[in-house]
């Protein structure tokens, strides 16, 4: 269970404060190793646990292990390792009560339960949208015309309106800002950084791509969709296309569902902030990937799926967007149809 910002990061300091309070150096991998007497704990999963910028929480059952770890010296003798509870002292269990009540006083909440990937414990936080070719803007969107309307030069405005007001109703006490890719400057890039549009109208998410390349997930452009890009997935020699879907309705061509594509990692240019991507092959694909972490219906069990799929809290995934009559759904996590592909980095580093 995820918990309120503020309050995760306590719980994180009180873990990293207790690993480093016993005598002699005790490293994360050693805890990994002694609290996957209960279960298989990576050193990288007690860094995420410990981490002051992103931190991730753990379940009750851990924290029930750190408890017992750390309530008694005898864990550290020889290789450290978990003792049972049976196997405490009168003062050991005096200690193991207090701080397990401490620990799981800190992971309790009286929020929603779900891991909010658009709240951010620092700022400031800087959303990249499409600039819009001159060619392809309206009257109002230039400079001379006195109804001039910066916005209207934004591409993926639905995406943007959806997404911004979002992250500022979860960070109230943050600067939010949004930016047209043509005007990012260094400063945004040291920022939270947050990518609405593809590799064609959004130069920022052009070049990022390339910083991210680790990723198996390419978005390129294809002659026979003019209007976006798909997306490939090379794992091998094997190569995989994700397009979007259309059916024939009354003689015509009707599309019921683009690509969606959700990525959260670790920035490439400032190590304690965060890249999240929300791109599509359309923009329905791109308002699909937002509205999947903002629409209330959905919102909360897809963070849960993500919180428990990528428990490290960095990953990739192309969705399933449907669309019926012209409107875009908000994909559901949880219907295996709607996940058309996932990269964990974990698993990559195994």
């Amino acid at each position: 269970m995820a918990i309120v910002r503020s309050q995760a990061v306590r719980l994180a300091r009180t873990l990293r404060q207790l690993r480093e309070s016993v005598d002699g150096e005790l490293t994360q991998a050693q805890l990994a190793t002694a609290l996957s007497a209960e279960g298989r704990v990576a050193a990288a999963t007690l860094s995420s646990w410990e981490s002051a910028t992103n931190p991730k929480t753990p379940s009750d059952a851990r924290l029930r292990a750190y408890a017992r770890f750390f309530c008694t010296t005898r864990s550290l003798k020889g290789t450290p390792h978990l003792l049972s509870i049976e196997e405490l002292n009168g003062d050991e269990r005096r200690r193991y009560n207090e701080l397990e009540s401490e620990l799981l006083a800190l992971s309790s909440t009286d929020d929603d339960g779900a891991r909010h990937t658009f709240r951010f414990e620092s700022g400031p936080i800087v959303v990249v949208c499409p600039t819009v070719p001159a060619e392809e803007r309206g009257p109002l969107a230039r400079d001379e015309d006195p109804n001039f309307t910066k916005m209207l030069q934004y591409g993926d405005l639905d995406a943007l309106v959806e997404l911004y007001g979002h992250i500022r109703a979860e960070n109230p006490n943050l600067d939010v800002f949004h930016r047209p890719a043509d005007e990012v400057v260094s400063d945004d890039l040291s920022s939270h950084l947050v990518l609405l549009g593809g590799i064609g109208w959004n130069r920022v998410t052009r070049r990022i791509q390339s910083a991210i390349s680790q990723i198996p997930i390419q978005q390129v452009a294809v002659a026979d969709i003019p209007t976006g890009e798909i997306f490939r997935v090379q794992e091998g020699e094997v190569v995989r296309e994700f397009r979007p879907e259309y059916q024939e309705f009354d003689g015509e061509r009707e599309q019921i569902a683009d690509v969606g594509y959700l990525v959260r990692r670790r920035s490439p240019y400032q190590t304690d902030r965060t890249l999240t991507i929300c791109n599509g092959t359309h923009s329905r694909g791109v308002y699909g990937a937002v509205r999947c972490l903002t629409d209330k219906r959905v919102r909360d069990e897809n963070e849960r799926y993500l919180a428990d799929r990528f428990p490290e809290g960095e990953f990739a995934v192309l969705v399933r967007v449907p669309v019926v009559t012209n409107e875009t759904l908000s994909p559901d996590l949880r219907n295996p149809d709607t996940r058309l592909y996932e990269w964990d980095p974990t698993e990559d580093a195994q």
